[in-house]
Order: C-alpha cells, then sequence, then structure tokens
C-alpha cells in the first residue's frame, strides 16, 4: 500500500498533471464566462434583430404533455446557444495555441544554425570546420 500511494504521490505531482489540472479549473471557469457572454450578451441583440426572440424559449414541439408524461420538444434555440458558445471557445483556443506557436517559434529563431563560409558566403553549418561547398577550411 506505502508503494502504491508513493507511486500516485509522484504521479501527481508531475509538472503535466498538475499543469492539466490547472488548465481543467481555469477552462470550467472559462466554459462560463463563455456561456453568459452567449446567452446574456449576444443573443438578445440577436433576438432583438430577429422581432424579439429569446433563443432558448425556440423549440418544436414533437409530441403535447399529456396529464402524466411531459411534452417532448426539440429545443433548437438551446442548440443555437450551445453551437454559438462552441465557435466562441474553439476561436478563442486556436488564438492562444496560436500566440503560444509563435513564443516558441521566436525562442528557437533566436539561435542561429548556420554560418556563412568566409571564402564563398554560402550558408553551412554553425559548427562545420570545413565548408561542404569549397571545401575550406572554417574556423
Amino acid at each position: 500500500m506505502r508503494q502504491f500511494l508513493d507511486e500516485f504521490r509522484q504521479f501527481a505531482v508531475r509538472g503535466n498533471v498538475v499543469g492539466m489540472a490547472v488548465g481543467i479549473i481555469v477552462g470550467g471557469g472559462f466554459g462560463r464566462i463563455v456561456s453568459s457572454l452567449v446567452n446574456d450578451v449576444v443573443m438578445p441583440p440577436v433576438g432583438v434583430v430577429l422581432g424579439g426572440v429569446d433563443f432558448r424559449n425556440l423549440a418544436v414541439t414533437l409530441r403535447s404533455a399529456t396529464e402524466n408524461v411531459p411534452a417532448v420538444t426539440l429545443n433548437y434555440g438551446t442548440f443555437a446557444n450551445t453551437t454559438i458558445e462552441f465557435v466562441i471557445v474553439a476561436f478563442a483556443i486556436f488564438l492562444f495555441v496560436r500566440l503560444i506557436n509563435r513564443l516558441r517559434h521566436v525562442e528557437k529563431a533566436s539561435e542561429p544554425t548556420t554560418k556563412a563560409c568566409p571564402e564563398c558566403r554560402m550558408n553551412i553549418p554553425i559548427d562545420a570546420t570545413r565548408c561542404g561547398h569549397c571545401t575550406s577550411p572554417v574556423r
């Protein structure tokens, strides 16, 4: 049992697991913010433009309610809200990944990997001792 707990502790405090946990928590909060943005900020003006429609109430009744059985509805307004939420979240994630990729690219680009041969001016690897083009020695 002790070995199992030690193994679990090592797993739980690994950088990837902690980072993933933080991402999930922040992502959950971000999801609630986007839901509020869509439901409370984006969709009301869209509904006003479309004639005062509340998207949350848009539905098609497939079977009316009876005494014991509730109505069966196809809630396409809720689906529209959820689809817009997804597009906003996907766009935000795209922008975030794009930013991270640019930052990584800048870091890698700062270290030169080639240099010019002093004789023929062709690009050669930075650690080359002889030019592969003109075969002259390189410092």
